[in-house]
């Protein structure tokens, strides 16, 4: 029994023996090789840049303005002190690692499975913003460590200090005290009172959190205990701490400049994306010195922006979103997400949530011919009182009032816009189906299921809408908007490429045709009707073959558009849904759109929207929606699924003197007639 406990004994006395010698030859290891490599350098130089679709640099997370290395003597001892106690309170005793921490941490770490527990020391801290990337693996850990014991090699603590508060995050494009002192304060960092330290102090932790001008009750919290903490430490005096906590910090907020950069509101969206499918918050976007290679045309996105800038009165308050898709794979080309990104960054083409008015019908006709609808099914359009199931009513109305008080064909509705023809059609599908029918457009918010909802009376955002119209302009595949094509790291190591696969096949190849078809209707006025097509007052503008759809409320104004190779979609309003009482305010959507596909189309080459299989085009009366014959005043060709097209042609304009209308459609000489000379 002894001799196999005294076995046992050895065995266990063996395993620690080497686990000890392991460790020590790795520690002897990395220091032989943090010897051999030297000093690292203590300013790093990489920025974040942004490329367009053309590899040009678009913009930059650039540190000219916003970076300023200052002598560790001459930064005010009340941010030194703040920045030690609370990150890093042992780090004139240790070297390089607080061992304790570390043991905690990796305990946590094993229990959770994870990587989240952190003890990083300042210097640590120093090596991964210099050197490395923020990912939580443990080779970044491993890399990190060689990087650490370089650092306190080779380098005096003070000087450690120095590059670690010249180099941190602060917040809103500041990297550096320097940076932020005059950023936040517009001080120097020399000047910086105890109440200034100990809340810049408590920033770096996480500058989306505790920057007091993202949320100033989380930093006002921080700074407390910073202050308590230099309190508790004898690194201020009782009255320090009172004056301090008292003292009404005073904010300059000064604007970040990005005159240079192309397409601000554009950029923004890159960084969010970046982080999403880098797992990594924007400020380490910002900071990590990668390439990001991005979908924007910058001749597009110039073009757009002068669009804007050309059509609305400057003396006009209104506000503007904006943007343009390849429809065949969801990349953005140009975005606009307001008027001035210095006076409101927020993003009108992206985070707005608006009615869509008339814009949405397009989906609701979509649903209406993959139930039996076809272009020349007719219903009166006339005022009606909708009697609903719960026995409330509904009085829906046209723009102006105008209604044409006799049946009108589906493609003359959506190029007129005509409201109660929407509302009958969705009443018969259901609400719950054009919901259905939605979704499958890619709509992901609240779409409530009421008769109104066939008039646009739901919130959706452009990009949504821009995205929901790409699907028509591609023949019916899935897309999803991507800013991002191409992200390579510090190293030069690509470590994200967009898939370029071609997405599901949604919708029906002929309906979708067909759909598309239709919507060139609101530049045609052939259809003119009780009114003039919605397209209207820009259709002389266009040079060539468009589908769209405008749409309006009291306080909204869209216009969204494509070709087979673009998709635009612009929006107007005021971001507090005042009504736009000016009559040419409601127009600028139209005409931004108009006047940016223009410009953005004249390098490329002309393409129609090609049919598919099984779909056949006729030309059709559009007043009736029977067949053409040569009397007939105004002849569009239209488009159906093979058999679905009209048989009949129309009676209604031959010449007094032709015999009635039975006998022509019952197979009458004029039928037969007919059929010889224009039958397919």
């Amino acid at each position: 029994m002894n001799k196999r406990r005294l076995r046992k004994y050895r065995i266990i006395f063996k395993l620690i023996t080497t686990l000890v010698g392991f460790v020590i030859l790795s520690i002897i290891g990395i220091y032989t090789i943090s010897f051999i490599l030297g000093p690292p350098p203590l300013t790093n130089e990489e920025n974040t840049i942004y490329y367009s679709d053309s590899n040009e640099i678009i913009g930059e997370e650039h540190g000219t303005e916003n970076r300023y290395w200052i002598d560790l003597e001459d930064m005010s001892p009340h941010i030194i002190n703040a920045t030690l106690i609370v990150e890093d309170q042992h780090f004139k005793e240790h070297n390089g690692f607080d061992y304790k921490r570390i043991i905690g941490a990796i305990i946590q770490n094993i229990t959770s499975g994870s990587l989240k527990e952190g003890a990083s020391t300042l210097t640590q801290q120093l090596a991964r913003n210099l050197y490395l990337s923020h990912e939580k693996t443990w080779n970044r850990k491993i890399k990190e460590a060689f990087y650490t014991v370089r650092l306190e090699m080779y380098y005096s603590k003070g000087e450690i200090l120095e590059g670690y508060l010249n180099s941190i995050y602060y917040g809103h494009g500041a990297y550096g005290i320097e940076a932020a002192s005059n950023y936040f304060f517009d001080k120097s960092s020399t000047d910086l009172e105890i109440a200034e330290a100990a809340m810049l102090a408590g920033i770096p932790k996480g500058p989306t959190y505790y920057s007091p001008l993202n949320d100033k009750e989380n930093a006002d919290q921080r700074q407390e205990q910073i202050l308590q903490l230099m309190l508790t430490n004898d690194m201020i005096s009782n009255d320090d701490y009172q004056n301090a906590k008292a003292t009404v910090l005073v904010y300059s907020k000064k604007k970040k400049e990005s005159m240079d950069s192309i397409g601000p509101y554009f950029q923004d969206v890159v960084l969010k994306e970046a982080s999403k499918i880098l797992d990594l918050n924007t400020e380490e976007i910002r900071s990590s010195g990668f390439e990001i290679y991005t979908t924007l045309d910058r001749e597009m996105q110039i073009g757009l922006e002068e669009s804007v800038s050309a059509t609305i009165d400057q003396e006009s308050n209104m506000q503007i979103g904006a943007l343009a898709m390849d429809p065949n794979t969801g990349a953005v080309k140009a975005m606009v997400g307001g008027r001035d990104y210095s006076e409101s960054p927020f993003n009108r083409a992206v985070d707005a949530r608006r009615m869509a008015g008339s814009t949405f019908k397009p989906f609701l006709y979509y649903a209406a011919l993959e139930n039996g609808y076809t272009a020349s099914t007719m219903l009166t359009s006339k005022p009606t009182t909708f009697e609903l199931a719960d026995g409330e009513v509904y009085r829906p109305s046209n723009f102006n009032d105008y209604y044409a008080y006799e049946p009108i064909s589906l493609a003359q509705a959506l190029a007129l816009s005509d409201n109660i023809y929407a509302v009958k059609t969705n009443l018969y599908l259901t609400p719950e189906k054009l919901v259905n029918t939605a979704r499958r457009f890619g709509l992901t918010g609240e779409l409530p299921e009421v008769p109104s909802l066939a008039l646009g009376s739901a919130s959706v955002s452009l990009q949504e809408m821009v995205t929901g119209y790409g699907m028509i302009a591609n023949g019916g595949h899935e897309i999803s908007s991507y800013t991002i094509k191409r992200i390579v790291n510090r190293e030069g190591k690509t470590i994200y490429e967009k898939d370029n696969e071609i997405g599901e096949l949604v919708l029906n190849p002929k309906q979708t045709f067909i759909l598309a078809d239709l919507m060139t209707g609101m530049f045609d006025q052939q259809l003119d009707g009780y009114a003039s097509v919605t397209g209207a007052p820009i259709a002389n503008q266009l040079s060539r073959v468009y589908a769209g759809k405008s749409g309006s409320t009291n306080s909204d104004s869209w216009m969204i558009g494509f070709s087979p190779q673009l998709v635009t979609g612009v929006w107007g309003g005021y971001d507090d849904n005042r009504v736009m009482e000016m009559v040419a305010e409601s127009g600028y959507p139209k005409k931004v759109w108009a006047s940016f596909m223009e410009k953005a189309h004249e390098d490329l080459p002309e393409k129609a929207f090609e049919a598919p299989n099984g779909v056949v085009g006729v030309a059709i009366d559009p007043q009736t929606g029977d067949l053409a014959t040569p009397y007939c005043e105004v002849s569009r060709v239209m488009y159906f699924e093979k058999g679905s097209e009209p048989k009949h042609y129309c009676t209604d304009h031959l010449h007094n003197n032709h015999k009635s209308i039975e006998e022509d459609n019952q197979g009458g000489p004029f039928k037969r007639i007919f059929d010889s000379l224009f039958g397919q």
